[in-house]
Order: structure tokens, then C-alpha cells, then sequence
């Protein structure tokens, strides 16, 4: 060791005392270390020793040893890994423990440490033994409960009649010299007795204390996470999703694709002024592919993706819906530039009303305005979009569709024929599709399906093909995914009386064939009476193009197909069915909305009243319980209704009578054969010279 004073720079030189000696309570030195360190990491060293010094010195550590040198600032050492501890066992298993042994120790003192009984005897061998001078001594309880021990050792107990008192036995006792001690019962230490009064509320309060811990401890994260959004961050991993993954909606992409340029580029709104919008709302009917939209913007933007459904803000505390929202926006903030989509919003921005409200309801209220909050609280430039997903824009709050908050109403319709043949190119991809299989025409043939729907179909076209151990779809798997799409399973097992089956294939051939004479009428592309779901039979029509105007003509011949079923039942069998009531409650609902909606009746002239329960733009809840016409309109409107379903059944009625050799044609052929298509309805016709 060195002599020196650490304060002052010192030298050691080779005439310097040097003292192998350590201070093992000051500074213990590994010997390992020894030669491992050079001379810049010497504390206090301004220079490098000369060659004559390098041979004395093996080891000097000044006290500032610790101090890294300068210009060598090097990584710190790395703290030594403890091991875990062990597990310890939670201190609500030691309360409860506790408790069970202090409960089992208080029983056995208050009734005695186990032992061997005392013999029971009668009080009549008892007053024997007296007698007979073997009773050694005996307590006496207030009780009458008599115990004692025999000369010869054996302990026993008897108990002392009320009605013949202690008097005499006493005299008894004397006169044998027996010791005799009288004791009171319930006597004990009274700590033990307030200790047994409190013991069950002790009991109780730990088992509560316990349960309420453990329950808290199960909840994710305890009672503070129960604020925090439930948002689905999907950060690290893009989504790959972009617009060629999209099938059709050209027009939603080209104006939804706005979004994706503000937050690629928003300098150049900036430049030109302009604001990028800060909400975009989605509104269609379900399964159009609002949801995948939403994936494709944050897919072309190459942003943070925070997904989040209007119900997850909803919970049983109260204040908890407007924290998650907080939650969320700050999450978004962090990750800036940011998309967050809100699926089926209506569930947290439905429509505020007056009135008496509920807890529930007021929470809503309360997540709503925290929303609209947010909305309001950031800026261009702060790079959130919010895009919301909802079926119902009808039930949302005026206050969230202003702009500043969703700036854009993009409607996303079911797809047109072109754009459904496009989905469903790319649902086949990667199956083995016939070289018979047109898409074009299953495309035609599915009007009013959704994207969902689409999928869902070709999906149930691959099931029927793998139960006929094929791997290749086939236009016929097609067809029959389609009937299952549309009808539900065939009930094969759900056979036919002889004289129903001829019943349903008279009722299809009267919609067939009333179908194929009426002018304005769709053209018949299939007829079966295979039940299917809580169908009996199908008569099925698929327009030549896309419709979006029906004119009165259409809809006079609709009436008449609905009720051609009903009419070839009393042309054939001079009677009615329940078959009819599907068609019926249909034909009814067409006639009035001619009448009440339409304004396609003569009679009330050209008015138009909505329907109950739909709502327009602007109305109210309240306004939607009061009906906007009265009671002599109602009338009128239910003698036109009759009217119309009336002139439809006559017209029916005549064609079927006139084509009555066709009707009974077709129905033999749809009891033989079970499934027709349109052309053999039009040959039936042709053979019939019509």
C-alpha cells in the first residue's frame, strides 16, 4: 500500500515502499484482478510512468478508484442477476388460517381438553355408593350435576333430582365422610367469553376482507385498468390490407382515398389552406365492407391502426365509458399520425333525448359528450382521422354528424352486378373453380347480396363440393349454395303428403305461369317444390338488369304474381290454402305503400306518409308515436289497399282460367321432375299455343 495523500496527485516511484497488504474492511481486492486494468484506469493519473516505474508497481487503488477516467466514459457495469425470490403465499391464506385454529382453540377450551370421559351413573348406584362408604369426594353444580371420584380411583358424574333437593343427599355425604365442593356452572376467564362474542364477526370480517382482495387481484389489472381503452392497437404490423384488396366501390375508394393523401402529404392542404377532414363516417347496410374500407385507408396511409367497437365504452361503472375515450385519443396522439375506427358507433353516439333518464342511459350520455369533447380538442395537425362504421345513421346524434367532427357521410350501398362479380373473384381465389362456372351469371343471379353474403356463398359452394368428395366447384354447388344462402337447408326429410305435393306444384305454377304472361313481370328462372327452411316450395325470378325505379306497371304485375299462387288453387281445387299466407302478408305490404307512400292511388291523390318506425332526417323520437293523418285517411287508405289486392286476384284468376291446360301441364311436370327452370315454364306456354 502507498502512503499518500489521496487529495493531491501523487507519484510512486521506484524507490516508493510498497505494502502487500489490504484492508479487508475498507477495500477487499479480488487477486484475480490483478494485471487487468492499464494505467488509464488509475485514478489520479495525469501520465504514463516511465519504463523504470512499470516494474515496482503492481497494484495501486487510490479511494476515488470508482471515478471512470475522462474521455473514457465506458458502459456501466452490469448489476449481478439476483434469483427470483420465492413465491410467497398470499397473506389471505394466513388470515384465514389464523382464524380456523384461534376458532378450534376457543372450542376446545370451552369444552375441555379431550380426555377420558367420567363414567355416567344413576342417581339411585350414586346414593348406593354413598352408602356403602365408596365415594371418595364429590362437586356439586348449581345445575344438579353431580361429579366426583370413586376411593378407587374412576371419576364419574350423576345427576341430582330438582324435586328431592340437595338436603338430604348432603346428610348423606356426612355421615361417610365424603369431601364435598359445590361449584358454579359458566364459570371461566372473561376474556375467553369476549373472545367467544367476537370470535364469529372476526371470522367474518377476515373471510370478507379475503374475498374482497382476491376479487380485486382478478381483475385485469386491478380497478385502474378498468378506465383504460379497450382499443386494438395494431402498430408493429401494419395493416397490409390497401384499395386492390377491395373489390368494386370505385366511387367510396376515390372518395374515401382522400384520407389516405392528407395523411401521407397534409403540407400540401396546409399550402392551399385547406383543412383534410378529421372524421369520415361509413354508413351502409351490414356486411358491405365497412370494416375492411377502414383497414384499407390505414393499409394505403402505412399508419397506426387503433380499433375499437362502440359497445367496449359501454361498462357497469359510471364514468368509466368517458375515461376509455380519454384513453383512446391519447393513444392515438402518441402514435400521430393515426387512424382510429369505431365500429358500429351507434352504440355510443346514438340520439340524446329528453325526458325521464336512466343511469345507463345518462352514462351513454356522458361517453357521447366525452366524444364529441375529443373531437373538438385536436387540431390539423395533430394527424387523427377518426372513421366510424354504422347501419343505422338514423339513430346517430345530430351533434356528431356536424362537420368539425365527421366532416364526410360516405354511404357504402350493397353492390351492383358488376361490382358482385368482382367479389366474387376474388373470394375464389385459391379454389379449383369448373371451366362451366360463370361468375357473371352468379352475379346476376344474386341481387341484393352483400359482400358478407358473397363470401358466405362461395364458402357453402366449397362445403357441397368437399361432401361430394370433390375438390373443383361446380356451377351446380353455386346454384345450391345459393338456394342455401337464400332459403336455408332442403328438408329432405320433411316428405310430403301425395296430395300436398300436388297442392304446392298448383300453387307454384299459378305464380309461374302469372309470371311468365304478365308484361312488366321479372322472367321465371326456377320452379321446385323441394321444401327449403319454412318454405314449401319456390318460384324464383331474377331481373334482366339492375332496377332502381319501379314504375305502377311493375308493381300491378307484382300483385298479380303474388297472388297467382293463391288464385291456381281456387281455379284447380275451388278453394284456398294456408299456403297463401307468406304471399298474402307480401302482396298487402306492396298495395299499401302504393296507396300510403307511393302516391299511386286515385282516389287519396298524389300524398305520401312514411311508414311507422322510419324515420327521415331532422325527426324525433316523439314525432315518430303520433301518425300523420287520420282516422277517415286510415279508412281510405285501407278500402284502396283492398282494392288493389282485389283487382290483382281477379286478373290472376282470368289468366289461369284461360291457360288452365298449361297450369295442369306444369304441375304434373313439377310433381315428376321436383325443380323446372324458366324455359321449360316458357315451352308449357308455346305448346299450349299461347
Amino acid at each position: 500500500m502507498a502512503q499518500c495523500d489521496p487529495v493531491r496527485l501523487c507519484r510512486v516511484g521506484p524507490r516508493s515502499p510498497i505494502l502487500d497488504e489490504w484492508d479487508d474492511q475498507e477495500d477487499r481486492v479480488d487477486r484475480d484482478d490483478v494485471g487487468r486494468d492499464d494505467w488509464d484506469d488509475w485514478g489520479g493519473a495525469t501520465a504514463p510512468p516511465r519504463e523504470g516505474e512499470r516494474s515496482v508497481i503492481t497494484r495501486i487503488r487510490l479511494p476515488h478508484r470508482h471515478l471512470a477516467p475522462p474521455g473514457r466514459p465506458g458502459p456501466p457495469p452490469e448489476p449481478p442477476r439476483r434469483p427470483p425470490p420465492p413465491p410467497r403465499p398470499g397473506w389471505g391464506r394466513w388470515v384465514l388460517a389464523f382464524v380456523l385454529v384461534l376458532f378450534v382453540v376457543v372450542i376446545l377450551l370451552a369444552r375441555g381438553l379431550p380426555g377420558r370421559e367420567p363414567r355416567a351413573e344413576s342417581y339411585s348406584d350414586f346414593v348406593a355408593k354413598v352408602d356403602a362408604g365408596q365415594v371418595r369426594s364429590v362437586d356439586i353444580g348449581d345445575k344438579g350435576t353431580v361429579t366426583g371420584r370413586l376411593k378407587d380411583g374412576t371419576e364419574f358424574t350423576s345427576q341430582l333430582p330438582t324435586a328431592l333437593g340437595a338436603g338430604q343427599l348432603e346428610q348423606r355425604l356426612q355421615a361417610q365422610h365424603v369431601e364435598i365442593t359445590a361449584s358454579r356452572s359458566g364459570q371461566g376467564s372473561p376474556w375467553l367469553s369476549v373472545l367467544l362474542a367476537f370470535l364469529p364477526l372476526l371470522f367474518l370480517g377476515a373471510f370478507f376482507l379475503w374475498g374482497a382482495r382476491r376479487a380485486a387481484g382478478s381483475l385485469t389489472g386491478g380497478i385502474s385498468a378498468i378506465g383504460r381503452s379497450r382499443a386494438k392497437i395494431i402498430e408493429a404490423e401494419r395493416p397490409t390490407t390497401g384499395f386492390a384488396d377491395v373489390a368494386g366501390y370505385e366511387g367510396v375508394k376515390q372518395e374515401i382515398g382522400e384520407v389516405v393523401d392528407f395523411l401521407r402529404s397534409p403540407e400540401r392542404y396546409a399550402r392551399a389552406g385547406a383543412k383534410g377532414p378529421r372524421g369520415v363516417i361509413m354508413v351502409g347496410p351490414p356486411g358491405t365492407g365497412k370494416t375492411l374500407l377502414a383497414r384499407a385507408v390505414a393499409g394505403e396511409a402505412d399508419v397506426p391502426f387503433l380499433s375499437v367497437t362502440g359497445s367496449a365504452f359501454v361498462e357497469m361503472f359510471v364514468g368509466v365509458g368517458a375515461s376509455r375515450v380519454r384513453d383512446l385519443f391519447e393513444e392515438a396522439r402518441k402514435r400521430a399520425p393515426s387512424i382510429i375506427f369505431i365500429d358500429e358507433i351507434d352504440a355510443v353516439g346514438g340520439r340524446r333525448g329528453g325526458g325521464t333518464r336512466l343511469g345507463g342511459n345518462d352514462e351513454r350520455e356522458q361517453t357521447l359528450n366525452q366524444l364529441l369533447a375529443e373531437m373538438d380538442g385536436f387540431d390539423q395537425s395533430s394527424g387523427i382521422v377518426v372513421v366510424a362504421a354504422t347501419n343505422r345513421p338514423d339513430a346517430l346524434d345530430p351533434a356528431l354528424l356536424r362537420p368539425g367532427r365527421f366532416d364526410r357521410q360516405v354511404t357504402v350501398p350493397l353492390p351492383n352486378q358488376a361490382e358482385r362479380a368482382a367479389i366474387l373473384a376474388v373470394h375464389a381465389r385459391g379454389k379449383t373453380l369448373d371451366p362451366g362456372v360463370d361468375l357473371d351469371a352468379v352475379a346476376r343471379a344474386t341481387p341484393g347480396f352483400s359482400g358478407a353474403d358473397l363470401a358466405n356463398l362461395v364458402n357453402e359452394a366449397a362445403i357441397n363440393a368437399v361432401r361430394a368428395d370433390r375438390a373443383v366447384l361446380t356451377a351446380q354447388d353455386l346454384d345450391t349454395a345459393r338456394d342455401r344462402v337464400l332459403l336455408g337447408r332442403r328438408e329432405t326429410s320433411n316428405a310430403l303428403l301425395p296430395e300436398e305435393r300436388r297442392s304446392v306444384a298448383v300453387h307454384e305454377s299459378g305464380h309461374a305461369l302469372v309470371a311468365a304472361l304478365c308484361e312488366h313481370a321479372d322472367p321465371v328462372a326456377k320452379v321446385t317444390i323441394l321444401p327449403a327452411g319454412v318454405s314449401l316450395g319456390v318460384t324464383e325470378q331474377l331481373p334482366e338488369a339492375e332496377r332502381h325505379l319501379y314504375s305502377e306497371g311493375y308493381l300491378t304485375d307484382l300483385l298479380a304474381v303474388r297472388l297467382g299462387g293463391r288464385a291456381a288453387e281456387l281455379v284447380v281445387f275451388g278453394e284456398g290454402s294456408t299456403g297463401a299466407a307468406n304471399d298474402l302478408a307480401g302482396a298487402t305490404l306492396i298495395a299499401t305503400r302504393m296507396v300510403r307512400e307511393f302516391g299511386l292511388s286515385s282516389v287519396l291523390g298524389p300524398v305520401g306518409y312514411a311508414a311507422p318506425g322510419q324515420q327521415l332526417l331532422g325527426e324525433t323520437a316523439e314525432e315518430l308515436q303520433r301518425r300523420p293523418y287520420s282516422e277517415q285517411t286510415q279508412r281510405i287508405v285501407d278500402q284502396e289497399v283492398a282494392r288493389l289486392l282485389g283487382q290483382a286476384e281477379e286478373r290472376a284468376l282470368g289468366l289461369l282460367r284461360a291457360h288452365r291446360t298449361a297450369l295442369d301441364r306444369l304441375a304434373d311436370l313439377l310433381v315428376a321432375k321436383e325443380t323446372v327452370d324458366g324455359a321449360v315454364v316458357l315451352d308449357v306456354l308455346r305448346r299450349e299455343g299461347a
